[in-house]
């Protein structure tokens, strides 16, 4: 730990930033964006949320029960894969199945590696870590198998009559997709990867700049991100994969025909 004593944010403290939201809402206004309400909206449910987990959080880290902090975990997946269906632009009646299996495998694997290789948490639910770690993994997980859902379905839209042909000359409907899942894949990783190459060189993560702030090394901060960025960008490729290969199933018909009523 660093010599220096932790930062404490008061409630007076916390107030203050009331004055970054009245700058946003005065440009808002100014410029006639009509952002206001949406603004002001997104800050009170972030301070609601977020006020709400903290208290849920000490209560399960006090408890520290595997079956409360599994029930934790489903919650966190079930949310997310509402959002992230609920961002794409047509509706499946499976969307939501193929989103939950894209998640918890990706979400799944990669925190198993974490937390029983690499950090060997005792007990494995430990809430204080698991939490935290499945949080970050979920969220961006959603987000990669978000992005590959949509440009996958972009790119069979834009390339029916390629894939049409390929299909009509024998070619199965893997082969015949390949193109559209390998850039809907690249799509969803692209965020990443942009991350990935400029970490430390123009942003620090929020997850090491918190543990500076809260008073630990920069160098074993480091450790913890590298751990996370890595964490992070095999759980977008997982889950972008997963989606994008289940898609790939009902998107076309058994009989390698593409499905146009589902697409559209």
């Amino acid at each position: 730990m660093m010599d220096e004593a932790i930062l404490h944010i008061s409630v007076g403290q916390l107030s203050l930033t009331s004055l970054l939201i009245l700058l946003v809402v005065g440009l808002s206004f100014y410029e006639k964006l009509r952002l206001e309400k949406d603004y002001l909206i997104g800050v009170v449910r972030t301070v609601v949320q977020l006020l709400l987990v903290g208290y849920i959080l000490e209560v399960l880290f006090a408890l520290n029960r595997w079956p409360l902090v599994l029930c934790a975990l489903a919650i966190m997946v079930s949310a997310a894969c509402q959002a992230g269906v609920g961002r794409l632009k047509w509706r499946q009646s499976r969307l939501f199945g193929g989103m939950a299996i894209a998640l918890i495998l990706g979400t799944g694997v990669t925190l198993f590696v974490v937390t029983e290789i690499i950090l060997r948490i005792d007990p494995w639910y430990h809430p204080r870590y698991l939490i935290p770690l499945a949080g970050m993994i979920i969220g961006n997980a959603m987000n990669g198998a978000t992005l590959g859902a949509e440009r996958f379905r972009s790119e069979l839209i834009l390339r029916k009559n390629e894939v049409e042909t390929l299909l009509s000359l024998g070619f199965d409907v893997r082969r015949a997709s390949e193109s559209a899942r390998k850039r809907a894949v690249s799509a969803a990783l692209l965020p990443m990867l942009n991350s990935m190459m400029v970490v430390g060189l123009v942003s620090l993560p929020g997850m090491m700049t918190g543990q500076i702030l809260a008073g630990t090394s920069p160098l074993i901060a480091v450790r913890y991100q590298i751990v996370v960025m890595i964490m992070i960008s095999s759980a977008v490729t997982l889950s972008s994969f997963v989606m994008v290969r289940f898609l790939t199933r009902s998107f076309f018909t058994g009989a390698a025909q593409i499905r146009y009523e589902v697409l559209y």
